[in-house]
């Protein structure tokens, strides 16, 4: 691991000290989105922290605030360096602030590909099989800043067919945000809602969760059998969300911190299963551009 790092700093390795805005940075710290509970999110990315920490010999913090909300304001506020954003939460940043981060690496499937799905997902017992069957039944989104958790479903459900609304009582018996993936899994799973969505890459095998996303996080930490569940309802694909670095950081920090994560598959493959959320061919460059559809939707959500 620390042969294949220093091989690709070796370039920066004797550059001068990192400097932002006239100071040298003294510490780095890493947002972790919401999704699933913090202690899960912290064990799942300690490694990164570990590595980071190396790469750059400042101290290295990891911040998991209750919801997407927390992340976003840290990267508008200029009090968090990194974090990887659902396109939602990338499009709520850029809206906010479009100085504040550069999307710099998104995640790779196995297939090659950069995209995901919102699945919507019930309990197979509950004799729901198709949005149709959800008819007066409760449905859970997400946080309000996820993509596969509510902007994404909250547009295209309604194009299922007509007469449906997001509003709770119209087509829905109620409508309610459980939080987070892992809550709305969880709610589902106990019988607390009757169905909701979430996010995966859509392959590999429905009993493991997909090879990647909340379910498959969710089968790895023991809190569901996806047997007991069944697939309702899949949006098109959705681009994944990028890991965004603030842009006043340093030149030579970033291209440390993009070499590093780039190259974190190779080194140290169970550590990118944890930062990746499941099985993928780590990280590639992406910039803003493939996120423009993304803030567009969601700038016309909020008019």
């Amino acid at each position: 691991m620390k042969k294949l790092i220093a091989a690709a700093l070796a370039t920066t390795a004797l550059a001068a000290p990192a400097f932002a805005d006239g100071h040298a940075i003294t510490e780095f710290r890493i947002g972790l989105l919401g999704g699933e509970n913090a202690q899960d999110r912290l064990n799942n990315n300690e490694c990164l922290r570990a590595y980071t920490e190396e790469t750059l010999g400042v101290e290295t913090k990891l911040f998991a605030p209750a919801d997407y909300a927390g992340v976003i304001q840290g990267l508008v506020g200029g009090t968090l360096d990194m974090a990887w954003l659902g396109a939602s939460s990338y499009a709520a940043t850029f809206l906010q602030n479009p100085d504040a981060v550069e999307p710099v690496l998104v995640k790779i499937n196995l297939d090659g590909s950069y995209g995901y799905h919102s699945i919507g997902f019930a309990r197979k017992d509950s004799g729901i099989d198709s949005i149709d069957a959800m008819a007066g039944k409760v449905f859970g989104f997400g946080d309000p800043n996820s993509t596969s958790g509510y902007l994404i479903p909250s547009i295209e459900i309604p194009q299922y067919k007509d007469g449906i609304t997001m509003e709770s009582g119209d087509y829905f018996g109620e409508v309610k945000f459980t939080g987070g993936h892992e809550q709305t899994i969880v709610a589902v799973n106990n019988g607390d809602i009757d169905g909701g969505v979430t996010w995966a890459d859509g392959q590999g095998d429905w009993e493991d969760g997909y090879n990647s996303g909340a379910l498959r996080r969710a089968v790895d930490a023991g809190l569901v059998d996806m047997n007991d569940l069944v697939q309702i309802w899949k949006s098109k694909p959705i681009p994944e969300g990028p890991i965004v670095l603030r842009k006043s950081l340093p030149a030579d920090v970033k291209e440390k911190m993009i070499a590093l994560v780039d190259g974190l598959h190779e080194a140290d493959a169970d550590c990118a299963y944890g930062v990746a959320a499941g099985e993928s061919l780590g990280f590639d460059p992406i910039t803003h551009d493939a996120y423009v559809s993304v803030i567009e939707a969601r700038k016309a959500k909020s008019n």
